[in-house]
Order: structure tokens, then C-alpha cells, then sequence
């Protein structure tokens, strides 16, 4: 007679508690389950869980010299173009001769 599934359910989580196990979860934007799929593509591998975990393992077998780079994230650097800067600055000293701001008014004396 087969178990009942509140059985196996139970008896599967014992078995996850005793080895150990834990669940890792995250979320992924588009391009990086992209990246994985093609990833278990190229390689055969079929469940996101074990690629996951090849991965993990391989990189902490490179050491933390090597591993480095790979896990250092990308740095986007903005610079603004000549056209956008000149035209701030122009637009900026525009705003200044219109209202200067901070202009010191001294309070009126009323003599009683």
C-alpha cells in the first residue's frame, strides 16, 4: 500500500533536516534566466538547482584570487556629454540672473 502524501511529505522533511539541507531561493530579472538557460543548455543539464550548484562549487574550488572577478559585479559609469553639460551650465547661470536667491533683506525697525 502506498504511503499517504502527508506521509511522504513528512518523512521527506526529516530526511532534509537530518542532512542538513537547506532551500536557497532568488529572484532573477529576465537576462539572468536567460543566462542560465543557455547555461544548462550548452551543458545538458536540466534542473536549475544542480546547475546552480555546480556553479557555486566550481567557483569556491578556484579559490577567492581567482574567483574574484567573477563575482565582482560590473560598475556602470555615467559620463555626461559635452551637449548636456554646456547646456546645464547655459540654463544654470540663466536661472541665477533671473532670481539670484539668497539675498539678505534687513528686517525694518518701527519705532514705538
Amino acid at each position: 500500500m502506498a504511503a499517504a502524501p502527508k506521509d511522504r511529505s513528512a518523512k521527506t522533511a526529516t530526511k532534509r533536516k537530518t542532512r542538513g539541507e537547506e532551500e536557497l531561493r532568488m529572484h532573477a530579472m529576465a537576462g539572468t534566466r536567460q543566462a542560465l538557460a543557455e547555461l544548462m543548455a550548452w551543458h545538458g543539464i536540466e534542473e536549475q538547482g544542480e546547475a546552480m550548484t555546480l556553479m557555486i562549487h566550481h567557483l569556491h574550488a578556484l579559490g577567492p584570487q581567482k574567483s574574484a572577478p567573477l563575482l565582482t559585479p560590473p560598475r556602470h559609469v555615467y559620463e555626461v556629454p559635452q551637449n548636456v553639460s554646456l547646456a546645464f551650465h547655459r540654463k544654470s547661470l540663466l536661472m541665477i540672473q533671473q532670481d539670484p536667491g539668497d539675498e539678505v533683506i534687513s528686517p525694518v525697525l518701527i519705532s514705538a
